[in-house]
């Protein structure tokens, strides 16, 4: 078992009243963050590199990705519309970023693993807000 699911369970009233699947949340929350930290480090790579662009919205995706995750792992504070809004922005974020990074992906190994990891992202994003809607 991971961390993460441990935490996730010892937060059942906090996830019971709030409403939220937190199996989803917990696999949009590591795709969050996977995808933070692949954003970051392709950041660093593009600066070395003259990717100005391209490191701008590593930075961005990198931003909104954890602010979105922190915002999941406090089920307390949890309001639907506000999480649905924030994942949209995720979602955002990541398509751009992967696109940007896609441009690049034949000659630079680490914005052909961001994009990878933005993708995934955005799909983890795209079944917990199913599941919020159903829910």
């Amino acid at each position: 078992m991971s961390m993460m699911a441990d935490m996730m369970r010892s937060m059942p009233a906090a996830a019971e009243s709030s409403g939220m699947d937190m199996g989803m949340m917990q696999q949009c929350i590591e795709a969050c963050s996977a995808a933070s930290m692949a954003a970051t480090m392709c950041a660093d790579a593009d600066g070395g590199e003259g990717m100005g662009r391209c490191a701008s919205m590593c930075m961005n995706t990198a931003d909104v990705a954890m602010t979105t995750m922190r915002m999941m792992m406090r089920p307390g504070g949890y309001d639907v519309n506000v999480m649905m809004m924030m994942m949209q922005a995720c979602q955002a974020m990541g398509e751009a970023c992967a696109a940007e990074c896609e441009m690049h992906a034949a000659m630079s190994e680490h914005c052909r693993i961001c994009a990878s990891a933005c993708r995934a992202m955005v799909e983890a994003c795209s079944s917990a807000m199913a599941g919020m809607a159903k829910g």
